[in-house]
Order: structure tokens, then C-alpha cells, then sequence
């Protein structure tokens, strides 16, 4: 499963890299695979793995806001393994050139 998710705290601001930071510290410490993008972080793994990992990370930010958003984005297909990693490299396929800058 892919889960995009992008957490922020309410109210904080308008700089988010510090809770940003700190989801990523969890993030990279489930051993997951991961993709850091500029709106939020595609997690790959099982839905359960993805979820706490997810679940942790709202909980991080909460520990000192008042009030924090999260949005997820899922997909998930059946069999397939590595789909970060392969979803870009068909549609790079299909363009006949690498489509990241």
C-alpha cells in the first residue's frame, strides 16, 4: 500500500518544518520505505505498518499543538511490491525520458 499523508499543526503558523522534522524522525525510524515531496511523504508498506506509523506521527505533532490536520491519500493494489519506485518508472516509460528535476 502508498499512503500520501501531509500532518500540520493548526495555528502554528506558517513554518512547518519542525513537525515536519519530527514525523520524519518516526518515519525513517519504522523502516519503511519512504518519499519526502514538497505538499507531504509517500509511505510504503502494509496497511497496518503504514496506519501506525501514521498514527504516531499525529500523535507527535498533538503532544504540543492544540489542534493538528492530517490528510492520507491511499492506494493500494493487491500484489504489488515496490510501487513507488514503479509507478514513476511506467509513467517515465510511457513520456521516453525521466520526468524529475
Amino acid at each position: 500500500m502508498l499512503a500520501e499523508v501531509s500532518i500540520f499543526p493548526v495555528g502554528e503558523g506558517v513554518s512547518l518544518s519542525k513537525w515536519v522534522g519530527r514525523c520524519l524522525r518516526i518515519i525513517d525510524g519504522s523502516g519503511l520505505r519512504y518519499q519526502l515531496n514538497p505538499m507531504g511523504t509517500v509511505i510504503e508498506g502494509d496497511y497496518d505498518e503504514v496506519m501506525e506509523v501514521i498514527r504516531r506521527c499525529h500523535m507527535a505533532v498533538l503532544e504540543d499543538t492544540e489542534r493538528v490536520s492530517t490528510y492520507i491519500k491511499i492506494d493500494d493494489r493487491k500484489g504489488t511490491k515496490e510501487a513507488m519506485l514503479k509507478k514513476v518508472q511506467s509513467v517515465e516509460e510511457r513520456a521516453g525520458r525521466p520526468l524529475s528535476r
